[in-house]
């Protein structure tokens, strides 16, 4: 039965529970089903157990913040309408609502007939996001992959593997270079598959702290450790009846390996300080920029959950093994930048047409649209070879590998041919370390990533050659 075949369920969270039954009144003359909750944790249940099409919650409950509750929703449900009460009718409090997402801030004590305007706006608002969704899926998914990643026809195989696996419910693993899309397909992997209406929940193994990666994925209760001043979900609970996409899975400590394979096995868990199961149904697509196999055989990753994970696997290939995608991305970034830039460059010339065709593209497509906005914005009206900043680029990539001689070894100082390529190479690396964390603002992960190295890797790196990065790369 579609949203359109039933009457609307409006859930009505307030620990008084005068003013829920007075709404619950209000609303169900008016032909709604409503529920009603006290406190968050039950609301948290409802809207899981129920699916509303709408939340109407108070500010402040007893045991958790309104807004908090507000975000959690949205991490359930991101079109979910959330209209917010409260009797401190603060402008501070409107706002961070605002901020949070909510759909409209309602003071006590409200009109009436003004909460009625405001729930079938809001339940009005719902059903045109939710049709318009359901027209996106219906159209051509093909064209929309072929016009994010190019036309030729390894992709186009890519696409005919995607529509077959995604109508399954097989874990998918996502291989491919930094910047080459596994977001991208995940995306279109869970749009096209039988858990569409349900969450996507993306996670960057490589950017989460060790010592929070389990409460990330699983939750934590109240109290469980310095700073859990409440029930968190984690993101195995928030995507169940969805998927979770675990991007750079190849980060992940051993310890929480464990634990991911035992939630995939039990399809429960308990929250960290916890002792009740959790239980979930979730579709597990995962990402690393590098083969699992040298993982497994060096012991870094677990070969029991790499076959759990790995039902099916897709790999994304770079985009100097397409060039028949550079001039189409290219002319289509040309085209959004121009677009929101208010600029009118019409091209490229031939010598940048060329640059662009002969350059590898490290950092893929992300790069490949990284440098067409640049370009945009310092050319005229055609984008030529020295708008582009590949060249620069190069140049200093030949600067590092061409000069052994840097931090004063040569072979002055007496050492053999062997020991100066040692530090010589010891040098270029240390280089290379610094101008991608300056690059990335210091952000260890996102350099990790664009060196293709995982994030254990880079951590020890730094440690070994004394890098600050708060001082030296920022």
């Amino acid at each position: 039965m579609s949203m359109t075949d039933r009457k609307s369920r409006v859930l009505i969270v307030d620990d008084e529970p005068s003013i829920g039954q007075l709404i619950s009144r209000l609303l169900e003359q008016d032909g709604l089903i409503t529920l009603v909750a006290l406190d968050g944790k039950t609301a948290l249940e409802k809207l899981r157990s129920a699916s509303p099409d709408m939340l109407i919650v108070d500010l402040k409950l007893p045991d958790m913040d309104g807004l908090e509750i507000l975000r959690q929703a949205k991490a359930l449900d991101e079109d979910l309408p959330v209209v917010i009460l409260t009797a401190y009718a603060k402008v501070p409090g409107a706002v961070e609502a605002m901020r949070a997402d909510a759909f409209d801030y309602l003071a006590k004590p409200y009109d009436h007939q003004e909460l009625i305007r405001v729930v079938h706006r809001a339940l009005a608002e719902r059903q045109f996001k939710l049709r318009l969704k359901h027209f996106n899926r219906q159209t051509n998914a093909n064209q929309d992959l072929t016009e994010i990643m190019g036309p030729s026809k390894v992709i186009g195989q890519l696409i005919g593997d995607l529509n077959r696996v995604a109508k399954s419910n097989f874990n998918v693993v996502i291989i491919g270079e930094t910047g080459s899309g596994k977001e991208v397909v995940a995306q279109a992997i869970h749009g096209a598959g039988p858990r569409a209406k349900g969450p996507f929940v993306p996670v960057d193994s490589g950017a989460i702290p060790e010592t929070l990666i389990e409460a990330e994925l699983f939750g934590h209760e109240k109290g469980a450790f310095t700073g859990a001043v409440g029930r968190k979900l984690g993101r195995f609970e928030l995507a169940s009846g969805g998927t979770l996409f675990l991007d750079e899975i190849l980060n992940l400590p051993i310890t929480a390996q464990a634990k991911v394979l035992r939630a995939l096995q039990e399809k429960t868990f308990c929250r960290v300080g916890g002792t009740q199961p959790v239980k979930v149904d979730v579709r597990v697509l995962t990402a690393g920029n590098q083969d699992f196999d040298e993982a497994v055989t060096a012991g870094r990753f677990r070969a029991d959950l790499f076959y759990r994970l790995n039902e099916f696997t897709l790999r994304i290939p770079p985009l100097r093994q397409r060039k028949e995608d550079i001039l189409y991305l290219a002319k289509r970034f040309l085209d959004m930048t121009n677009a929101e830039l208010k600029r009118e460059v019409v091209g490229f010339s031939e010598p940048a047409i060329q640059a662009m065709l002969d350059y590898p593209w490290p950092g893929n497509v992300r790069q490949l649209r990284s440098t067409i906005r640049r370009a945009v914005l310092l050319a005229s009206k055609v984008v030529t070879e020295h708008d582009l900043d590949i060249l620069k680029q190069d140049s200093k990539a030949a600067w590092l590998v061409t000069s052994p001689t840097r931090g004063g070894v040569t072979p002055a100082a007496g050492l053999s041919l062997k020991a100066i390529v040692a530090q010589s190479t010891t040098a270029v690396e240390r280089e290379i370390l610094l101008q991608t964390l300056r690059q990335t603002g210091g952000n260890k992960a996102k350099a990790a990533r664009l060196l293709q190295i995982d994030y254990k890797t880079i951590q020890s790196k730094i440690k070994q050659y004394g890098i600050i990065p708060n001082q030296e790369t920022l």
